[in-house]
């Protein structure tokens, strides 16, 4: 952490990856006693206790609650939840501009469990939030899980401040690759879809390029998801539509949505965007011509589609490469190494 402190103002991009594994992996906690399952209700520790202290404060809430913890997960856990650690990090490298999380490898079945990674995901998020990061500008999540973008989101709660919303509006290019799931209904689709949109809608105002791709089988468009009819089956938790108000390119691959919702997004950016690629995207019904109808109105012929092909494309923002200098925990290995040595269980 030394070095890092007397290099970290070097850096521009700073990769953290985490990959889901079974040393992330979170067994039910067991009451050593009668067996049982035991919930626990995790709390963030901004700081360390101090070493003058005469009265220590369990880690984890309770002293019971720190004993079972501490014996039966491993040490990758309590590295994960050492927030302190994580907040000295960031404001070592408080020049970054451009943050890469990257944490693939999750099974479906591990999909409603929290896991290591999660519980990174948090001391981040804080982190982050804490650091006087003043430059961050650029944000790419390659790959998250589903649930990832729950414990990034800005929200009251979790250790959050009152301007934790004005850290994540700095944000200008944000980049996502996404786990995709089984999205029908009865398989809790929903609940996921609900965080996405709430973590897109919290960078709305300051967003001038998003790029967005489904891995694995296509799913809904994230943009539009107030008007997605799985999320309409429930009239009570209707979901509120969401303007980026500067947004000037947009990128959408692996997708699929109706001709009226590309043509309703469109028109809700249209004093903005500029570009738009639905590249691997598939229409559930209409046709290109009734998705993209308004810009012929709004031009007065269909001559601008002569000109739909780019000959000198961007470069999007997941290849893009560092502006100077990167700070890249690449390997598992890395990684764990770096969380460990953090590590202050009392």
């Amino acid at each position: 952490m030394a070095a890092l402190e007397r290099i970290g103002h070097h850096v521009r991009t700073l990769t953290f990856k985490m990959e889901h594994t079974s040393e992330t992996f979170l067994p039910p906690l067991l009451d050593p006693v009668t067996g049982e399952e035991r919930v626990y209700l995790y709390e963030p520790r901004i700081s360390n206790p101090s070493p003058v202290s005469r009265q220590k404060r369990p880690k984890y809430g309770s002293w019971e609650m720190s004993d079972m913890l501490i014996k039966q997960y491993n040490p990758l856990f309590h590295a994960a939840t050492n927030i302190p650690a994580f907040i000295r990090a960031f404001k070592a490298v408080r020049n970054i501009e451009h943050l890469r999380i990257s944490c693939p490898g999750q099974e479906p079945a591990q999909r409603y469990r929290r896991s290591s990674v999660d519980y990174a995901l948090i001391s981040l998020r804080i982190a982050v939030e804490r650091a006087p990061l003043t430059n961050l500008t650029t944000l790419s999540l390659l790959p998250i899980h589903p649930a990832g973008v729950f414990y990034l989101r800005a929200m009251p709660g979790f250790g959050s401040l009152p301007s934790s919303a004005k850290r994540w509006g700095q944000i200008k290019k944000l980049a996502i690759h996404m786990d995709a799931w089984n999205f029908e209904p009865t398989n809790g689709a929903t609940d996921h879809l609900r965080f996405l949109h709430s973590f897109l809608s919290g960078f709305s105002a300051n967003l001038e390029r998003l790029s967005f791709r489904w891995k694995g089988f296509k799913g809904p468009c994230p943009f539009t998801l107030d008007s997605e009819p799985i999320l309409q089956i429930d009239k009570g938790k209707r979901l509120k539509r969401t303007r980026f108000r500067r947004l000037k390119q947009m990128e959408l691959k692996n997708s699929y949505l109706d001709a009226s919702q590309v043509d309703s997004f469109i028109r809700r950016q249209r004093r903005t965007l500029r570009e738009f690629d639905f590249s691997e995207t598939t229409l559930r019904s209409g046709t290109w011509d009734d998705a993209l109808a308004y810009l012929s109105r709004m031009s007065g012929s269909d001559d601008w589609k002569k000109n739909q092909v780019i000959e000198e494309p961007i470069t999007p923002i997941s290849d893009a490469g560092p502006i100077g200098e990167e700070l890249y925990f690449g390997s598992p290995q890395h990684m764990k190494e770096f969380l460990r040595n953090s590590i202050c269980v009392k």
